[in-house]
């Protein structure tokens, strides 16, 4: 398998082979759909929250006697059926939400992701994320160079440690995202049309899932 290679001025340059066990897979969309919602779960902070009728405050005195009046015998006003009682069944802050998947699956399903850009033409590799200057239009260059490409869609831009000042340079352009190779998921990859990496960019990924 091979990709191209691009300089900054978005100029092919050369062709490198890919690792077929890592850019090369068969693309399953019901575990891919999986390894997403999981990710999305487990990221989940769950912020609603009600109070029960042992929360609430108030309603410790019998609000009238048992009989005699004429109305509903009540023993709190902390209970679900009074305004500004307890909740019965709201959202708690405590609620786990978190899903689990087997390493191998989660691995399998991202390697799936970059296989399909690949084979879907989103993966722009070039031969290195160094820049001349540490400005935003320095970036805005760049991806202008790729505009026949791009066509003014999403891109995350996977950097190496070297390349740290990529980060910076980004960061104010709508549309891009940088994000450390390492760190390289699911829900980045799916929510950015096309994925910029540098050639030893490529070679860390394979690296990294080769090992594993």
């Amino acid at each position: 398998m091979k990709v191209a290679v691009y300089n900054q001025e978005g100029e092919e340059k050369e062709k490198i082979d890919l690792i077929k066990d890592i850019f090369g897979l068969k693309i399953n969309l019901d575990l891919i759909h999986q390894a997403l919602v999981t990710q999305l779960a487990n990221s989940r902070q769950p912020l609603a929250h009600t109070k029960d009728r042992s929360e609430v405050r108030g309603g410790g005195k019998k609000p009238w006697r048992q009989k005699g009046t004429g109305r509903a015998r009540h023993g709190s006003t902390r209970s679900p059926i009074w305004i500004g009682g307890g909740v019965t069944f709201g959202p708690r802050k405590e609620k786990d939400y978190s899903k689990k998947i087997n390493k191998k699956a989660k691995k399998k399903a991202l390697l799936m992701v970059l296989s399909s850009k690949l084979k879907d033409n989103e993966l722009i590799v070039v031969d290195n994320l160094k820049l001349k200057e540490r400005k935003t239009k320095e970036g805005i260059r760049i991806l202008n160079n790729f505009e026949k490409i791009i066509n003014q869609k999403s891109v995350l831009l996977a950097t190496l440690g070297s390349e740290k000042d990529t980060t910076q340079v980004f960061r104010n352009i709508p549309k891009a995202k940088t994000i450390a190779v390492r760190n390289v998921n699911i829900k980045d990859l799916l929510n950015s049309k096309y994925l910029f990496i540098s050639k030893d960019g490529v070679g860390e990924i394979e690296k990294i899932f080769k090992m594993n």
